[in-house]
């Protein structure tokens, strides 16, 4: 969707670029499709903030989207176009012939009238979920899988899109390069949904001013050399003093040069890096 530019009355609508929703339908959200989402504002089980400079968003229920998509060979139609305040790419509310109701991640290009499908048959078009095997290589996806039958994990943010490079099906895997660049194995049979994610131009908005970005849910971001002592392990000191040791978090982990990756779960699985060189 284009961006929209307001008219500088105010210093926080000067530097003002938002999302035009004009395309989205004002329909209200599927009752039966909401969940109370109970927000914890960087805190854990025991009240203790564990992800700083984090509060508590605005009150929305989450919407319950279908990221296994099983329901094979049955074609719904496209509802409506929603917005989702939990996650920056839209919705699609799309109805089976039964008259069940889902949401799914809004590809990029779908518009309302128009039908998706799921299952090894279903044509190569966006919207379409698919395994992995019965997609031609080159294709961009979305919502891929990691382990079958889980439901999708990756590239579900606005805009993204990996790429089917190659299959290796005597191996039943297949290669994929992820929007980071980095190029992994992925079983075959997991499944992927065709085209890119919708709402393309979310990377290229400008909130603003602060306040837009405290609704959200951030606080403002204070550097650990500005904190004190106890506060942080770059803290204390007198005026811009140096860190006696390598930059960390406030907990503790090394924030530039360790290794966090599991050579087990990740690395295995690795056919190019994303640090291009390394």
């Amino acid at each position: 969707m284009p961006l929209k530019k307001h008219k500088p009355v105010t210093p926080g609508t000067r530097q003002w670029l938002s999302i035009d929703y004009s395309e989205l339908s004002k329909d209200p959200p599927e009752k039966k499709l909401l969940v109370p989402l109970h927000r914890r504002a960087g805190r854990n089980n025991q009240g203790r903030v564990t992800a700083p400079h984090r509060r508590n968003a605005y009150r929305g229920k989450y919407r319950l989207v279908d990221f296994k998509r099983s329901r094979d060979g049955e074609p719904a139609k496209v509802v409506s176009l929603q917005y989702d305040p939990n996650r920056t790419a839209f919705i699609a509310l799309i109805e089976y012939p039964d008259g069940t109701r889902s949401y799914i991640i809004a590809p990029h290009g779908i518009k309302v009238g128009d039908v998706v499908q799921s299952g090894e048959d279903a044509p190569i078009r966006p919207g379409n979920t698919l395994p992995l095997a019965r997609i031609p290589d080159g294709t961009l996806i979305h919502n891929i899988e990691l382990i079958p039958g889980r439901g999708a994990q990756l590239v579900r943010a606005a805009g993204s899109f990996a790429q089917l490079m190659a299959k290796e099906l005597e191996k039943d895997r297949v290669v994929v390069r992820l929007p980071s660049g980095e190029m992994r194995y992925i079983h075959a049979r997991c499944r992927a949904t065709v085209g890119r994610v919708s709402n393309v131009d979310n990377s290229n908005q400008k909130l603003g001013k602060a306040g837009r970005s405290f609704h959200r849910g951030r606080r403002p971001h204070v550097r650990g050399a500005a904190m004190n002592a106890v506060d942080h392990p770059h803290g204390g000191g007198e005026g811009k003093a140096g860190t006696a040791m390598p930059p960390q978090s406030r907990t503790g982990v090394y924030a530039k040069g360790k290794k966090t990756r599991s050579p087990r779960k990740s690395l295995r699985h690795l056919v190019r890096d994303r640090r291009v060189g390394r």
